[in-house]
């Protein structure tokens, strides 16, 4: 399994971002997939994920500010960022579960203030 991110970047708060993670080799439409983020000196977190049924799941910090969705047909999910905060600023990582795990190599989300 082979995940890409792509989208991210350098932002002012109150902006917005969308990610994009193009899985590969999975059979992408039984699993659940999702956000990770880290940021300097801090544990990684999840931000959310949704399941093959599109059902989701959101960190409370990104509730009403960001959306996960999920394109089968593309085999890509997606993370909507909107009115982002300087502590959003993180790398962002995408998750696959199979139920093995797989992680993309992260991509760098900077808000500044």
């Amino acid at each position: 399994v082979h995940l890409v991110e792509s989208g991210g970047g350098l932002v002012q708060a109150g902006g917005s971002l969308r990610l994009s993670c193009a899985a590969s080799g999975s059979s992408f439409t039984i699993n659940v997939m999702g956000w990770y983020r880290q940021a300097p000196g801090k544990q990684r977190e999840l931000v959310a994920d949704i399941n093959s049924g599109s059902s989701t799941n959101y960190a409370d910090s990104v509730k009403g500010r960001f959306t996960i969705s999920r394109d089968n047909a593309k085999n890509t999910l997606y993370l909507q960022m909107s009115s982002l905060k300087p502590e959003d600023t993180a790398v962002y990582y995408c998750v696959l579960v199979d139920p093995y795990v797989y992680w993309g190599q992260g991509i760098q989300v900077t808000v500044s203030s």
